[in-house]
């Protein structure tokens, strides 16, 4: 299956960069895209995947494995080896070849590439399938999107896929990282906070339930959000007299993954759960800010003492666009929206629901579904907002 939005954006790249590097978790579809964008390239193909013991021992001297090739050379699984970083640097400005590079750690957890490698990558981060791609939104809600998990025959073996999926990660994918974890114990920490998705996260109540110092949760939640497991928000500071949160929101980004850890194991008891408007939540924010690729550390939330919130807040096209996500089938406005609209001066706030109905309830004010969000970000009229 064909990813075009994906395989536009590394042809930009390439325009600027020497290298491009598509991040994100395993079984995402980054070796699948890569292999799609170079299938009918003109010049000669490279593999290496440093999965592969062959492939380790061809680069035990890496420049003298890649200094003669030429055309796009594919690395796949680079957090195995970041000392490669250097070598890299030095073939790209040689210009013979273009870089490919597949990694399913974040860039703090590969800092080698962003220090090596400045002004001469550009990063994409890949996720599961999405709304944007055609994909159907009742599918993704009940399944997530990891390839293998939508795609399987049945709800039973998609849900038998991200169990299994979970457990390899935490036995298998951390270790290969060099970090050394406690599997049992990230995993209840990862359960427990599937109660937190969606709210303000307080490591230290964790912390006591758990009878884990605060310190090593913190680098367990580090771990999680640094392999794209989870999310987390971190609060808008506005320049007003209310006093504002400053402790981030947390998601677990794949919806198939949370449901997994929350054992709902039939289709029924997704949308039976009593957090359904928590998941659509966080569902909601993993589709709008795939669209825009917007890192982490760009996307925030709102909230006063007082109660007045916003769900999301983003800075698109120089523009403050805020959202309020919410699972109704006729979502109101509510005096919290017109307070963050006057407080945040925000461009536009948009009302995101599951529906397929837009209404325009103000001239800064839009109800709309999320599928025709999705539609409408990627028109001209959207930069008209």
């Amino acid at each position: 299956m064909e990813r075009p939005f994906y395989l536009k954006k590394i042809e930009k790249e390439f325009l600027v960069h020497g290298a491009c590097a598509l991040l994100g978790p395993r079984q995402v579809g980054k070796t699948t895209i890569a292999k799609q964008f170079v299938h009918n390239a003109s010049s000669p193909v490279h593999y290496f995947d440093l999965e592969n013991p062959d492939d380790l021992i061809i680069l035990q001297d890496p420049l003298r494995a890649f200094e003669n090739l030429k055309g796009y050379i594919i690395i796949d699984e680079i957090q195995r080896r970041p000392e490669l970083f250097p070598t890299l640097r030095y073939l790209i400005d040689q210009k013979k070849s273009k870089f490919l590079i597949l990694g399913s750690a974040s860039r703090d957890l590969i800092l080698q590439s962003s220090e090596s490698l400045a002004g001469r990558i550009g990063y994409i981060e890949v996720e599961g399938f999405s709304v944007a791609e055609g994909m159907d939104q009742t599918l993704l809600m009940e399944r997530g999107g990891f390839p293998s998990s939508y795609l399987a025959e049945n709800y039973e073996l998609s849900f038998h896929w991200r169990k299994s999926y979970i457990r390899t990660f935490l036995e298998r994918d951390i270790p290969a990282l060099g970090i050394t974890v406690n599997p049992l114990l990230m995993y209840r920490f990862w359960q427990m906070l599937c109660n937190v998705h969606g709210g303000i996260i307080n490591i230290n109540d964790l912390s006591t339930s758990l009878s884990i110092s605060g310190h090593t949760l913190r680098r367990y939640l580090e771990i999680l959000c640094g392999t794209f497991m989870t999310r987390l928000l971190v609060p808008w500071h506005e320049n007003i007299s209310k006093r504002q949160i400053k402790t981030p929101k947390f998601y677990i980004r794949d919806i198939g993954i949370l449901t997994a850890l929350l054992s709902l194991n039939y289709e029924q008891t997704v949308w039976q759960n009593p957090r359904i408007g928590f998941l659509w939540e966080g569902f909601a924010i993993e589709q709008i800010t795939s669209i825009f690729q917007i890192p982490s550390s760009e996307c925030f939330f709102w909230k006063s003492n007082q109660g007045a919130e916003l769900d999301l807040l983003l800075f698109i096209h120089g523009k403050k666009i805020g959202f309020e996500l919410k699972y109704s089938d006729t979502p109101t406005l509510t005096k919290s929206m017109h307070i963050a609209l006057q407080d945040l001066k925000l461009d536009h706030l948009f009302i995101v629901y599951p529906g397929k109905k837009t209404l325009k309830l103000s001239e800064q004010i839009t109800l709309i579904g999320l599928t025709d969000f999705l539609t409408l970000s990627r028109t001209p009229e959207f930069l008209k907002i």
